[in-house]
């Protein structure tokens, strides 16, 4: 088994979460590989290069693969494995559902239409710890991604804050409801869910089955 870890929107490799689990999986003989979805380049990113990033990263056709994805990086990993046979389980935390809809209803048609009118959106960058320009194309490739086409149901277990005011929890509700192999888990915490560290290892190992 492969496994793959996904970062959230405007983070890095070198997240809370990132680097939590990856020793948690070291801990239990198991090697967690944390890819860095800015690939340099924050500005041009994209839901599809997430997805053929991560598609990339795979060992072989055969190997079976367990994608673990944050926020936007969990809405990746749903993608890739309705893409993808070879991936097998997913672990999403606060998965980015209903995007780019919540993406314009926060911005506001008056913002909206300015960052298509000059191309370039300013978006504070946390792994970077600074401001970073974010392309206009990001927002029109999101579009064609539709989640209602995500039919493939596999085993899934999704952590979720009660109080996320990024990603309503309705929206993992609604995606358990219509994918009978998903575990929705509802934490009384916010959107990073960082002060939720233990239980949400607990969840993942034992639906990893880590001894």
């Amino acid at each position: 088994m492969q496994y793959l870890y996904l970062h959230g929107f405007a983070s890095s490799p070198q997240s809370t979460k990132a680097q939590y689990l990856r020793d948690r999986f070291a801990h239990h003989n198991h090697h967690l590989e944390i890819l860095d979805l800015n690939q340099g380049d924050f500005t041009r990113l994209s839901l599809s290069r997430q997805i053929q990033q991560t598609a990339a990263s795979f060992q072989d056709a055969n190997t079976p693969v367990t994608l673990l994805g944050s926020s936007f990086g969990g809405l990746t990993a749903v993608w890739v494995a309705q893409q993808y046979p070879q991936v097998t389980q997913l672990v999403l935390i606060a998965p980015a559902f209903g995007f780019p809809q919540t993406w314009a209803d926060r911005l506001g048609a008056e913002q909206l239409a300015q960052w298509q009118q000059t191309q370039y959106l300013p978006v504070y960058h946390y792994g970077d710890r600074q401001e970073r320009q974010l392309h206009y194309d990001f927002f029109l490739d999101a579009q064609q991604y539709n989640l209602k086409q995500v039919q493939r149901c596999l085993p899934t277990l999704i952590l979720h804050g009660l109080h996320d005011d990024v990603v309503s929890i309705e929206q993992s509700r609604a995606y358990a409801t219509s994918h009978p192999d998903t575990r929705l888990l509802e934490l009384d915490s916010d959107h990073s869910l960082n002060d939720k560290l233990p239980e949400i290892w607990q969840a993942v190992q034992q639906f990893l089955a880590f001894e």
